[in-house]
């Protein structure tokens, strides 16, 4: 593995050791079978106690990790047929956003999902996974031909915001973000939410008002990025760790909170190790979802999704805010 992440050297160090030995004996006479399987104990031990104790910060790192599934890696293990379609009918393509129809076990579903790229050719094509104003405006007409054809959208949620860039204001962001709010809360059909990686600002909510949303182990979602949280809060983006341990950002938070509906458990270290059974737990998750939701009729499913949007936060007077701060 070319990236590293700090929190996993001890565990990767061992790796290499273990690695070193068999090679060793595999070129020797000498027999290192109880050496290795010592190592390996260890290193299950090792495992264990990190990635059962991360801390709010690790998991920032490995929903940042390069090697973290994309939106079309998900497309591929999860889905078949799938055709991409492309363009807002405006403007132009954002390959920052990626959608289209495709087959979930025989059923025909429309897929959306913010991509960014494996290397830095694909990410300066896909801005790096940063959607402009008609990435915004192709994931809605996408929705609303879904709505019309009564096939349940699955939208993948990866972005460290929309493109905040000259271009992208003079082309109208923030209102491409408020119609696929407003829009998004009165469709038909059933929307299902997966957070893979990041999900920051209006530019995951400008495709992530769900019925259902579910968020990886290792992702996160929050109102602003932790650097630029720090950046305001401290004048420092570098103490971007400082304002990840207080905004209640990664997924079991949010679970906790009641955010999130679903987290959806990742192989040992990340879904980076294993993107197949990754897709695997993320397909048991989708196909509960689809079927609650299918069973419901489309007044039920805009009611549901009004009140399960009401329903989050804490409401206070004035009153109890004053005594709050006192």
């Amino acid at each position: 593995m070319v990236n590293e992440l700090e929190f996993e050297k001890p565990v990767i160090e061992l790796k290499r050791k273990i690695a070193e030995l068999r090679e060793f004996t595999k070129q020797s006479d000498v027999d290192l079978s109880s050496e290795i399987e010592k190592l390996e104990s260890r290193l299950a031990r090792l495992e264990q106690e990190i990635y059962e104790n991360m801390e709010p910060w690790d998991r920032i790192q490995i929903a940042r990790f390069p090697e973290r599934p994309t939106t079309l890696d998900y497309i591929q293990y999860l889905f078949t047929d799938f055709i991409e379609l492309h363009g807002d009918r405006v403007y132009g393509d954002d390959e920052a956003i990626v959608g289209g129809i495709a087959k979930f076990k025989g059923l025909p579903v429309t897929v959306i999902g913010q991509q960014r790229g494996k290397d830095t050719k694909e990410n300066i094509r896909r801005n790096f996974g940063m959607p402009h104003p008609e990435g915004y405006r192709k994931a809605l007409r996408l929705m609303k031909q879904a709505d019309k054809f009564k096939r349940p959208i699955i939208s993948f949620i990866d972005t460290k915001g929309a493109y905040p860039g000259k271009a992208a204001e003079e082309r109208g962001i923030a209102e491409s973000i408020a119609r696929n709010l407003f829009e998004m809360s009165g469709l038909s059909v059933p929307i299902i939410c997966f957070i893979i990686g990041e999900g920051a600002s209006g530019g995951a909510l400008g495709i992530g008002v769900g019925d259902h949303i579910h968020v990886l182990e290792n992702s996160w979602f929050s109102v602003i990025s932790p650097e630029s949280a720090a950046a305001l809060l401290w004048k420092d983006a570098s103490q971007a760790k400082r304002a990840v341990a207080t905004m209640k950002m990664t997924a079991p938070e949010l679970k906790e909170l009641g955010i999130i509906d679903e987290l959806v458990p990742e192989v040992k270290g990340g879904a980076h190790k294993d993107p197949r059974v990754q897709a695997d737990l993320m397909a048991q998750v989708l196909e509960a979802s689809l079927r609650q939701l299918l069973a419901l009729s489309p007044e039920e499913l805009v009611e549901k999704r009004y009140e399960k949007y009401r329903k989050m936060g804490v409401f206070s007077t004035l009153e109890q805010f004053a005594r709050t701060q006192l």
